[in-house]
């Protein structure tokens, strides 16, 4: 299972709540994507039913030792009082390609006969959705009914980028839990340990490329973005009146093999246009908002439509040289 980085007063809350032996049944994990909201789910969940099963074998903290029934029963997909909820592939056959847009009301459905039961190895099991805000609206509501009318001895533990967006109804039955960026020391800390392959150099550009997420900034490992957010750089402090820079890097990043580093640079760019609007005022800052806009709308749009790469990396760079000042 993966350790938790950073956030210590939401992990705190929690297990305050565990051992005050009142813990709400529905728990609103919240804040910005990749800040290890799901993973602390996960252990969170582990830890839960461990205590269930036997009280006094756990440590403090989340921890649960290397051969626990519980641990081993969950890191191989069998434990009887655990499910996870998630957007599943929309090609079984292919698990690490395109997951399907939602969180069906057939997966919600798949816990009545989990809920119909008592727990098999101790008083309680765990539900984690991850992310509820990806639950189809026939989800959400067939999952108001158990938030409502909860089974004896299931906690909830929901995972939510954008709880605005959800039915007040859930959010009103839901205790919540937030997260926040972490700070750069704690980015760093989360990289090396997931990544311990990484030199100081890719270590340093997914830090900067993290906004305070490690789960964004390992997106982009081993894409080079070091060299794309530099080649961003020299394009909008010289500009590119021969367009022979935008034309390399839509070369380097338009074919098929190069559609990951494709799809960091529209990320990168946008974020890039972003932090010049901040530090920008007068006329330079209506041309950074203008560029903003622009790139957004050509990120959405490269996406949705499936644009061709090498005129989108074209394009996109440049947006971007239209900053130079």
């Amino acid at each position: 299972m993966t350790e938790i980085f950073g956030n210590a007063a939401a992990q705190s809350a929690f297990l305050s709540a565990m051992r005050g032996g009142a813990l709400h049944h529905a728990w609103l994990l919240t804040g910005p994507q990749g800040v290890g909201k799901a993973s602390f789910a996960r252990l969170a969940a582990m830890r839960m039913l461990a205590d269930g099963a036997n009280p006094d074998a756990t440590p403090a903290g989340f921890d649960v030792p290397q051969g626990d029934r519980t641990r081993s029963l969950i890191e191989a997909g069998s434990h009887p009082d655990y499910r996870v909820l998630a957007r599943l592939p929309k090609d079984p056959e292919k698990p690490d390609q395109d997951l399907a847009r939602s969180i069906t009301i057939a997966q919600v459905r798949t816990l009545q006969p989990l809920f119909a039961t008592t727990p098999s190895m101790s008083a309680r099991r765990v539900v984690v959705i991850d992310a509820i805000d990806d639950l189809e609206r026939g989800g959400a509501n067939a999952l108001l009914k158990n938030l409502e009318e909860p089974p004896a001895g299931t906690i909830f533990l929901l995972v939510s980028h954008a709880p605005g967006r959800l039915l007040p109804t859930i959010r009103s039955r839901c205790r919540l839990l937030r997260f926040e960026a972490l700070g750069q020391d704690e980015v760093t800390k989360a990289i090396r340990a997931l990544r311990p392959e990484a030199d100081d150099e890719e270590v340093a550009a997914l830090v900067r490329a993290s906004d305070g997420a490690p789960g964004r900034a390992l997106r982009y490992a081993g894409l080079d973005i070091a060299g794309i957010d530099s080649a961003l750089a020299e394009i909008a402090r010289d500009g590119d009146r021969d367009n022979g820079r935008r034309l390399k890097l839509a070369k380097a990043l338009g074919s098929k093999a190069s559609q990951p580093r494709y799809e960091a640079f529209l990320d990168r760019a946008q974020a890039f246009v972003a932090d010049q609007a901040r530090t920008r005022s007068g006329p330079a800052l209506r041309t950074a908002l203008d560029a903003h806009a622009a790139a957004r709308d050509l990120a959405g749009a490269a996406v949705g439509l499936s644009l061709d790469a090498q005129a989108t990396v074209f394009e996109m760079a440049g947006i971007v040289a239209s900053l130079r000042q």
